[in-house]
């Protein structure tokens, strides 16, 4: 993936920004990555490389989160995992999808991957 601050067609290219504290945000960085599919080699989208503001943003909701979940119960943890789970199962073919396009996996793989992952999440 090489840097680049010029942005492809971006009519057809996905543009991906950060994900700070449950919310999408734009970000205010001129520089971007291409995120190539490995098995065409095609730019399927960019990505904003954060800036250092945007990063600590980021550190900071986390490490406001932070004990809010420390305090959670083991039982309830369970529960917010068994949920995650279950998101992923429900939408596992569009998952599998993405695997596919972003590693460059026959579908195949990209289902065992899931799996994997899964079974890590149980």
């Amino acid at each position: 993936m090489s840097e680049s601050t010029a942005v492809q067609s971006t009519a057809s290219i996905e543009q991906l920004g950060n994900f700070i504290g449950g919310h999408a945000v734009v970000s205010t960085s001129t520089r971007h990555r291409a995120i190539t599919n490995p098995a065409t080699g095609e730019v399927i989208a960019q990505v904003s490389l954060s800036t250092t503001q945007e990063v600590e943003a980021a550190v900071n909701v986390a490490a406001d989160a932070f004990p809010a979940w420390r305090d959670t119960t083991p039982l309830n943890r369970a529960r917010v995992m068994f949920r995650f789970m279950a998101l992923c199962q429900e939408n596992a073919d569009t998952l599998c999808e993405l695997i596919s396009r972003e590693h460059g996996k026959v579908l195949d793989d990209a289902r065992g991957e899931l799996t994997r992952g899964l079974e890590v999440i149980e």
